[in-house]
């Protein structure tokens, strides 16, 4: 193992991710592939500060951002704004860069080697201040920010920073408003690729594969299932750092630390000046003012600002009963009722979902 210095230049997404002037210490092993040169790049994209060592490779990036795509793949009829990459993404239909453990083919050399490492689990870029190891050098140069807090990426509209410029680009979505992720089960479109899966799993999916092991309901993410967990171990892992209040969700600290320390954002109506402390119950708020309702029961035609209050709903069109007391075997449509009943029954309380253990 040794040390290498590296002067790099500021980069755009998925290339390099320190601004010029910056030395990066990097310990490596082997393979220096990975490593960004330090050739000066003088020209600057105005759309996405990306940056150029020639002025030609600046005006063919140019195209990308003009919509322009004149090169066409004849087997799968993706199109590319410049001849080089429609080249490269050739080499995929070729099987040139093919991976020999999984099968999966790649553009370049480059981007097969980076592959290889998620099978031998090699990491030859660490961190000097906390050993944390990296299979590229641009996550350990956007890793190295968390130390530097370095922000170079600055918002013009207001001032924010961010410490990548993806995380820049995402960001001004809410000034500019822009949705480009459209959802093709019900036309509701999201300014992130994230939050559009998350809605397509959330809303028009009943898979739920994710199961607490301590009562058996189940869960359609990681994160639901989590926050539940918290429900059995009564554990308050945030804590308020103005005061000791301790608090399981992350929605009830931010709640705390709005209404007691004035510390945050509160989301205000432009309609009748009402509060919240999360945007999207701003959002439901103003669609009861407007009386817009897009959530319609496919029995009464019943409608709601909230798919949530549309589900509970639609139990009144159901016999299905999916909350079942353990200690007696009476079954119930809703948790409350069940509740009730639990703090009644002659036998030891307690309750399961029916439903959760459904596939």
């Amino acid at each position: 193992m040794f040390l290498v210095y590296i002067y790099v230049w500021y980069e755009c997404v998925d290339v390099s991710y320190v601004y010029a002037g910056m030395t990066l210490e990097v310990k490596f092993e082997d393979d220096s592939s990975g490593v960004t040169d330090d050739k000066p790049r003088l020209y600057l994209c105005t759309v996405c500060d990306k940056r150029f060592t020639r002025k030609t490779h600046l005006n063919k990036h140019k195209q990308m951002h003009t919509g322009e795509m004149l090169y066409s793949c004849n087997q799968c009829q993706k199109s590319f704004a410049a001849k080089h990459y429609l080249t490269q993404h050739m080499n995929v239909h070729s099987s040139k860069y093919k991976c020999t453990e999984c099968g999966k083919c790649f553009r370049s050399n480059g981007e097969l080697t980076v592959h290889r490492r998620i099978h031998s689990g090699e990491k030859p870029f660490e961190c000097t201040v906390c050993s944390k190891r990296f299979a590229q050098s641009a996550n350990l140069v956007t890793h190295s920010r968390i130390h530097s807090g370095q922000k170079p990426h600055k918002c013009p509209e207001c001032d924010k920073a961010f410490s990548h410029s993806g995380h820049l680009t995402c960001h001004m979505r809410v000034h500019t408003g822009d949705k480009p992720y459209k959802c093709s089960l019900c036309d509701k479109c999201f300014s992130r690729s994230s939050h559009l899966h998350s809605h397509k799993r959330q809303v028009h999916s009943n898979r739920r594969p994710y199961d607490c092991r301590c009562c058996g309901k189940r869960f359609k993410s990681s994160q639901e299932l989590k926050r539940h967990v918290y429900t059995h171990t009564g554990a308050t892992p945030l804590s308020c750092r103005h005061c000791s209040d301790c608090f399981t969700h992350y929605d009830q600290l931010k709640a705390h630390l709005l209404k007691s320390h004035n510390v945050g954002t509160w989301f205000t109506c432009h309609i009748c000046g009402k509060k919240f402390c999360r945007s999207d119950n701003l959002k439901v708020h103003v669609l009861r003012h407007e009386g817009v309702k897009p959530y319609v029961c496919s029995e009464c035609s019943m409608s709601f600002c909230r798919a949530g209050d549309m589900k509970r709903h639609q139990l009144k069109h159901s016999d299905f009963k999916q909350f079942c007391c353990c200690s007696c075997g009476k079954c119930f449509k809703y948790k409350h009722t069940l509740v009730k009943h639990c703090n009644r029954c002659s036998v030891e309380p307690g309750y399961i979902n029916v439903f959760a253990r459904q596939d």
